[in-house]
């Protein structure tokens, strides 16, 4: 199995899958590799990705919460409890104008917002793509009517959000949830996730390779960001972007190109392509 991340890994700067990507994805997939896009996006937000690759493959989304197959079908979540979320937003007051609760339900009110600021510069280029997903209630909490939903996610500049998170680590309740960050320096633009206590993308991909009867030195993991380390660390062979977070690469692992360099088809030549013709 390999399993790769999406933004900043599979997508290149300017947002698309390369025809070397694609290519070298869909040969591994010939020849008996399953192919499992691991991201904190949405399912809904995510899906257009696979149309660029033409294989079957399976997403673990929401870092981890929610797997699904590529025509939408869920194999498995874990949602945030109503009641947790309620407190994180009322603990993080400062915050919620960056703040949304996300659900798991068809197209409309998928993403809940305060406020929607289409033309912010860290958050308006999401809103505008997922317009027809988002729903604008005021005060945010009161989205949280019996629904347990997926997760409460921010987002906003990078010492914002570090802030943020901080608050949250430290909070009585801290112990009921799992945060998830990725932070995209060079566009200041962080995004924070707080999910049900244990979720994150290695622990999704424990379950999966499980329930697939595949093996932890079977998996290959790609990835380029903090909230890939899971991911990263329960593989048996975790490879680094060359356009990662510089702690990633502080780990021994092996480091490919990077995303405008088809860091992914390098990668997948290398490890699983050419090793699996020698074998």
């Amino acid at each position: 199995m390999i399993a790769m991340d999406i933004d900043g890994t599979l997508l290149d700067s300017s947002g698309q899958v390369s025809e070397e990507n694609a290519g070298t994805i869909a040969e591994a997939q010939r020849r008996g590799i399953e192919i499992v896009l691991v991201t904190g996006r949405r399912f809904d937000f995510a899906r257009p990705i696979a149309d660029s690759l033409p294989c079957d493959l399976h997403f673990i989304v929401n870092n981890g919460a929610v797997i699904k197959s590529k025509d939408g079908i869920t194999d498995q979540r874990h949602l945030l409890p109503a009641e947790t979320a309620r407190k994180v937003l009322e603990a993080t007051e400062e915050f919620r104008s960056g703040a949304a609760v996300i659900f798991d339900r068809p197209r409309e009110m998928q993403v809940m917002v305060e406020r929607a600021d289409w033309d912010h510069p860290a958050r308006g280029r999401y809103l505008r793509r997922n317009r027809e997903y988002i729903g604008v209630i005021s005060p945010l909490t009161a989205c949280l009517n019996g629904t347990d939903p997926i997760q409460v996610g921010y987002a906003d500049s990078c010492k914002n959000l570090r802030a943020a998170m901080k608050l949250l680590e430290d909070l009585p309740i801290a112990n009921d949830y799992t945060l998830a960050l990725t932070e995209y320096e060079s566009r200041d633009l962080s995004i924070l996730d707080v999910l049900k206590r244990g979720v994150s993308k290695g622990a999704a991909l424990a379950e999966w390779t499980k329930r697939r009867g595949i093996a932890r030195d079977e998996l290959m993991a790609i990835g380029d960001n903090w909230n890939d380390r899971e991911m990263l660390e329960f593989a048996g062979l975790p490879i680094v972007m060359g356009n990662s977070v510089p702690e990633l690469k502080t780990r021994g692992w092996a480091v490919t190109l990077t995303n405008d360099e088809n860091g992914v088809a390098e990668a997948i030549r290398t490890y699983a392509l050419n090793a699996d013709s020698q074998a």
